[in-house]
């Protein structure tokens, strides 16, 4: 019982780092979706944070949500992919919802700390990375 409570395998840690780098990605996928299917929409309501224009801003946010969370949830370019990511939620949570209270920045401040990890750990064994980098050695 012991062993089953506190010892960790290697396979339950690379599925873990897989399910975290794909579930995160996947969710956050569907607010990309969201902006790439109702963009006219999107463009009228959305804020200019960093100042270069709404239309700008909405591009670079489904970017991040949408292609970056794509090339994540299969592990390719992961490190490079996470940092639009986590710059459009600290832009979402810091500057877009600064004057809101906290519950309007948790889910961005969640998403930013789920891949700050995924930065820091890389995107695990089960991932397009990892096979380029085995084919490599």
């Amino acid at each position: 019982m012991q062993k089953l409570l506190f010892s960790t395998t290697e396979i339950a840690k690379d599925l873990a780092l897989a399910l975290l780098r794909i579930g995160a990605a996947l969710m956050l996928l569907t607010h990309g979706w969201a902006k790439i299917s109702d963009f006219t929409g999107y463009l009228a309501k959305f804020s200019d944070p960093i100042g270069l224009g709404p239309a700008i801003s909405l591009q670079l946010a489904i970017f991040a949500e949408f292609f970056c969370a794509i090339l994540v949830a299969i592990g390719f370019l992961t490190r490079l992919s996470l940092i639009p990511m986590i710059i459009t939620m600290l832009v979402a949570a810091l500057i877009a919802h600064a004057d809101d209270p906290f519950s309007s920045k948790e889910k961005s401040l969640l998403f930013l700390l789920v891949f700050i990890v995924l930065f820091l750990l890389g995107p695990g064994k089960y991932s397009v990375d990892a096979q380029i980098k085995k084919r490599n050695y």
